[in-house]
């Protein structure tokens, strides 16, 4: 497949369910000395990655989670900041500025700091006061924030079955690979289609609304320059629906958690007014091995297999690299 190098994608998604053991050990370690307060902390992608995780928490558990934008943590800081808080920080290379900040800030304040990333000599991998180190490139975070966040809820009796899930995720590689080769036609597909097209609509909800934001912010406007909107499918009726017209490029992400109504209504609603909708439904892919009641929580996982593909293909139809950039670590600022 185009853009698509299967034993690297292999190695790299198995390097990360291969972290199970200290993930377990670290999880363990947290709950037996005790903690009030957890801080997802991230910039851009890594920032829009943390929320399916505080979402997961919210509505099973009663410990204070939330995700937070690492450079406006520092500017306001947080009254529960301190030696009962524990931050979590993902980073692929190590080096983003505004989350080695965040790390610094926090440990000042005394939290306990822990760190995702694909490089054990990168600063925030020796900023942190506990770094579990994937292979390098290694993308997304999912797997790790699962386990984490899995066995963190299930040692306060908020998660029922993470020994379960666990053993289930050891077989993510090979799925995401089985998942990227059936997506990759209806990728193409799509690619061909909007090959002109300068805006487009995407709308997601539950834990799928962090990769909306992600895929809208990172990939359609940073990567490839184009001008998008993104709302959060229960919001979908309260403004942005007046931008839509009969060929306005509405691009829908369907999982399936409690929120899936929520998007079919915008589905619904958004076919009557746009002869261009296209739905992304993780629904569509068998994930052999992998329990039902599992599935939604795979979600944003499935979908940034998926839109990798559909990357890919903008990438060549647009002949617009991925790499190219005009401000972003370009200039200064």
């Amino acid at each position: 497949m185009l853009g698509f190098n299967e034993p690297e994608v292999l190695s790299q998604l198995a390097s990360t369910v291969a972290l199970r053991p200290r993930i377990d050990e670290l999880a363990d370690r947290l709950v037996d000395e005790g903690f009030d307060h957890l801080f997802l902390v991230g910039a851009g992608g890594t920032y829009a990655q943390m929320w399916p995780y505080e979402h997961l928490a919210r509505r099973s558990s009663t410990l204070p989670v939330r995700a937070v934008i690492a450079a406006e943590l520092v500017a306001s800081g947080d009254a529960a900041l301190g030696e009962r808080s524990v931050a979590v920080f993902t980073s692929v290379s190590g080096t983003t500025e505004d989350s080695l900040s965040a790390v610094e800030f926090c440990r000042s304040k005394g939290v306990r700091t822990i760190g995702f990333t694909g490089y054990a000599d990168s600063p925030i991998a020796r900023a942190v006061d506990v770094a579990l180190v994937s292979e390098p490139k290694a993308w997304p975070f999912d797997p790790q924030m699962l386990l984490f966040m899995g066995r963190l809820l299930s040692r306060r009796g908020e998660f029922a079955g993470y020994e379960k899930l666990a053993d289930e995720l050891a077989a993510i590689p090979r799925l995401m690979v089985d998942v990227a080769k059936q997506a990759d036609p209806s990728a193409s597909a799509f690619a061909e289609a909007h090959k002109d097209t300068d805006y487009h609509f995407l709308v997601g909800g539950g834990n799928l609304w962090g990769f909306t934001y992600l895929y809208s912010m990172c990939i359609l406007e940073e990567m490839q320059w184009l001008r998008t909107t993104r709302v959060h499918s229960a919001e979908f009726f309260h403004g942005s629906l007046e931008l839509l017209e009969e060929d306005t490029s509405v691009v829908i992400f369907q999982g399936e958690d409690e929120t899936r109504a929520l998007t079919d209504r915008v589905e619904a609603f958004a076919r009557r007014i746009s002869r261009d909708v296209t739905v992304f439904d993780t629904r569509d892919y068998a994930l052999e091995g992998i329990s039902p009641e599992f599935r939604g929580l795979l979600a944003p996982l499935v979908l940034d297999t998926v839109m990798g593909r559909v990357s890919k293909h903008l990438e060549r139809v647009r002949d617009h690299s991925l790499e190219l950039r005009r401000y972003y670590r370009v200039m200064d600022y």
